[in-house]
């Protein structure tokens, strides 16, 4: 059975290339348009791992990181930040919130795809 991997962006065009390019790699895909959005998404759904953008309406993907690391069943889950910060602040804040890695856009479908391997296997 594929893993499942829920995919926060509210840009259509990264969430269908991100999409695009880990369901070719095996993954089963939930897509949220913003942090609020996936809370309802994920609603008891096996979730093996989240990505998420950082900067994005109704709920940024730091207080998306928040309450997942709420949620008993999402504490241990694998999160990434997928955005255009660099900043090493915006960084640090992700990690204090839970985030388990980042990964600054642009990217390639092949670095995408090696970070997923090492969370999910």
């Amino acid at each position: 059975m594929a893993k499942t991997v829920l995919i926060v962006d509210d840009s259509t065009s990264m969430r269908q290339m991100v999409s695009f390019t880990l369901k070719d790699a095996g993954y089963e895909i939930v897509e949220a348009v913003n942090g609020r959005d996936a809370l309802n998404k994920v609603n008891g759904r096996k979730i093996e791992m989240v990505i998420t953008d950082l900067n994005m309406p109704e709920m940024d993907g730091i207080e998306l990181i928040r309450q997942l690391r709420c949620s008993a069943g999402l504490r241990f889950t694998p999160i990434v930040m997928l955005t255009t910060e660099s900043q090493e602040s915006k960084k640090e804040e992700g990690k204090r919130a839970g985030a388990s890695g980042w990964i600054v856009k642009p990217f390639t479908p092949e670095q995408l795809v090696s970070v997923v391997k090492k969370f999910v296997r």
